[in-house]
C-alpha cells in the first residue's frame, strides 16, 4: 500500500501536487458549509470566532512556534525515515515564494480548522475529531512516528480550542505551525542546492 502510493506521488508533477492540495482544501470548505448547514443553527459555531482575542498572540502564536521548535530539533535527531512521507511536504514546499507558503498555510490552517475543530470536535469531541484529523492525512497512516505526530498534534491543537473557545487562535497557531515548517523545508532545500553548486564548482 505504501509503495503504491509513494508510486503515485512519484508520477504526478509538482504543478499537479499543488493542484491536488488547493482542491482538497476547497472540497473541506465545501464540507463545512455543508454540515455547518445540517448540524448548526444559522451556523453557530462560527460564533468561536473572536478576532480581538489577546490570547492568539500570547498563546496561540507562542505555542505555534514551540511546535516548529520541537519539530525541527526531533528531524535533527531522529533517522530521517521517520520524518518520510513519501517526499510530498518536500515537492509542495521547496521551490515556492515566501508569500506563496503563507497562501498555502492559511489555506490549509482555515478550511482544516474550521472543520475539525468548529464543525467536527463541536459535535463529536475532541478525542474523535483528532483521529479524523489524522486519517485525513492519508499519507502519515504508513509511518507509525508520523501517524503518532499528527493525532499528538491534533490533539494539542483541540486541547487548546477547547481552553480558549476561539478559532482563531487555533486557526493562527495551524497557519505558524505550516508556514515555519514550509519555510524550514524551503530553506533546507536551498541550502542543499547551494552546497552542491559549490561541489560543481570546485
Amino acid at each position: 500500500m505504501k509503495n503504491k502510493y509513494n508510486e503515485i506521488i512519484k508520477g504526478l508533477s509538482d504543478r499537479e501536487i499543488l493542484f491536488h492540495l488547493y482542491m482538497t482544501q476547497i472540497i473541506l470548505l465545501i464540507l463545512t458549509i455543508v454540515l455547518g448547514f445540517l448540524f448548526f443553527d444559522q451556523f453557530s459555531f462560527m460564533k468561536a470566532i473572536d478576532i480581538s482575542d489577546r490570547r492568539i498572540l500570547l498563546i496561540g502564536v507562542p505555542a505555534g512556534v514551540a511546535v516548529v521548535v520541537l519539530d525541527v530539533l526531533l528531524m535533527k535527531w531522529l533517522p530521517s525515515s521517520y520524518y518520510d512521507d513519501g517526499g510530498l511536504n518536500e515537492r509542495i514546499f521547496k521551490n515556492k515564494s515566501v508569500l506563496h507558503i503563507a497562501c498555502i498555510a492559511a489555506l490549509v490552517a482555515v478550511s482544516e480548522e474550521l472543520l475539525f475543530r468548529g464543525v467536527i470536535q463541536t459535535k463529536v469531541g475532541l478525542i474523535l475529531a483528532s483521529i479524523i484529523f489524522a486519517i485525513i492525512h492519508y499519507r502519515y497512516l504508513f509511518n507509525w512516528f508520523l501517524f503518532t505526530n499528527i493525532v499528538t498534534l491534533s490533539f494539542f491543537i483541540g486541547y487548546m480550542y477547547e481552553w480558549s473557545n476561539n478559532l482563531v487562535l487555533t486557526i493562527v497557531m495551524h497557519f505558524i505551525i505550516d508556514f515555519l515548517l514550509g519555510l524550514y523545508i524551503r530553506y533546507k532545500h536551498s541550502k542543499e542546492i547551494d552546497g552542491q553548486e559549490g561541489l560543481f564548482h570546485e
